[in-house]
């Protein structure tokens, strides 16, 4: 019955959860700044997690989707892709492969990392949007897979 019912709950939070299923840089994932979303629309805050990476760094789709901005953006190079369920993600600053317009699929190498002026050290500033409402885009990566170990019989 306990694995019926943690089986139904993974299935449940798969299936609520936005997780397209691919990271934009290999692992491990080094977070530089987290997400800090601002109480207000033009408060001040981080709309994103910067993540530390080499200039040079490939990234890729965090699942597939349609190029939605492939270009520069106040100076930088920016990329934004539209994913299922009308999700949009961002990278930044980033020389895109890709064309507005392209269809990508998760995992596909989208955009290179380059130099910036948003972190001291070289990051990739990824950022995720719902509509107009900026959410942790940490929450689309891919979940580790629960492992259920044996019980070991204790010795008394």
């Amino acid at each position: 019955m306990t694995t019926l019912l943690i089986t139904l709950l993974l299935t449940l939070a798969q299936a609520l959860s936005p997780s397209p299923g691919a990271r934009p840089l290999p692992p491990p994932l080094v977070v530089t700044r987290w997400w800090d979303p601002p109480p207000t629309p033009y408060a001040a805050g981080h709309r994103g997690v910067d993540l530390a990476a080499p200039v040079g760094a490939e990234l890729r789709a965090v699942g597939p989707g349609r190029v939605h901005h492939a270009g520069p953006v106040a100076g930088r190079g920016v990329l934004s892709l539209t994913l299922p369920g009308g999700l949009r993600t961002t990278y930044e600053p980033v020389r895109p492969l890709v064309a507005e317009g392209e269809e990508v699929a998760a995992g596909q190498v989208v955009a290179v990392l380059t130099e910036g002026t948003h972190c001291t050290t070289p990051c990739l500033h990824w950022g995720l949007l719902s509509g107009t409402t900026y959410l942790n885009p940490l929450t689309v990566l891919p979940r580790p897979t629960p492992r259920l170990l044996p019980l070991t019989p204790r010795e008394d």
